[in-house]
């Protein structure tokens, strides 16, 4: 972590930068700056409605919400930076911010260079495609072209498959092929899913075929123990007082 980098900062620069974007590879947000509180950086990527999303230039989400009472509960500054998908988790890995908050989910191959805090929500890999296609089940996905974001465990489940894919940088951009008819479908986790075809204004549907079950974890550098520990009691507290379920409750989000 990176502690008290703001003390060197009059209030008046602290206050410009909170929402000012402070860096060429994504928008840096910081939430009601403490100079004398140390600071948790966080990394996510704001293309994954309802969990992290932009409202104008605000980063906001169920995740977004749950990472900011993490942060309130343990006592720090939250700064987030919107970055690429991948970079995010690279950069949780290196150690470049203390964790990343993007839908993550704690594979078994991912465990390998990282941490994972505990599981905090259950997903899914779900299809969505247009209103009148022909796909119905993932049976039919044979021979289709299948668009995916890349980076995801939703791209690694086709490539394990060996279907035929478009990789994106976001999930927006292959619900865009596949309302162009350059996909047949899109695979995507499964509350990803009906917030994006919800914008499609009917001209997409969500199948009820779940492909994978998953959970999401934060990611942080492999071998800090001390702040996965610290993360860990954070949720287990939010989770007993009844905050993350006003959290997913907020977002239309269902925990089982």
């Amino acid at each position: 972590m990176k502690k008290n980098i703001l003390k060197v900062m009059s209030m008046a620069v602290a206050t410009v930068l909170a929402v000012t974007a402070l860096s060429a590879c994504g928008k840096k947000a910081e939430e009601e700056v403490n100079p004398d509180l140390p600071t948790l950086t966080m990394a996510t990527n704001a293309e994954f409605k309802p969990f992290e999303y932009l409202e104008g230039s605000e980063i906001v989400g169920s995740d977004i919400d749950m990472a900011k009472a993490i942060a309130e509960y343990l006592g720090y500054n939250l700064e987030i930076t919107n970055i690429d998908f991948d970079a995010a988790l690279t950069g949780a890995a290196t150690g470049k911010y203390d964790m990343a908050v993007a839908g993550i989910t704690a594979t078994d191959e991912r465990r390998k260079s990282m941490n994972f805090s505990n599981n905090y929500f259950k997903a899914s890999q779900s299809i969505i495609v247009t209103a009148d296609s022909e796909i119905k089940g993932k049976d039919d996905l044979t021979g289709k072209v299948i668009a995916c974001q890349e980076g995801t465990t939703g791209e690694q489940y086709l490539l394990d498959n060996e279907y035929e894919i478009q990789s994106f940088k976001t999930a927006s951009e292959a619900v865009a092929s596949l309302r162009a008819g350059k996909a047949d479908a899109v695979i995507v986790d499964n509350a990803v899913a009906k917030a994006l075809s919800a914008e499609q204004e009917g001209a997409t549907v969500v199948l009820d075929e779940a492909l994978t079950e998953e959970a999401y974890a934060i990611a942080l550098q492999l071998g800090n123990d001390e702040l996965t520990a610290k993360i860990n009691e954070a949720l287990e507290a939010l989770e007993a007082d009844g905050t993350l379920a006003k959290i997913f409750e907020k977002y239309d989000l269902v925990v089982d």
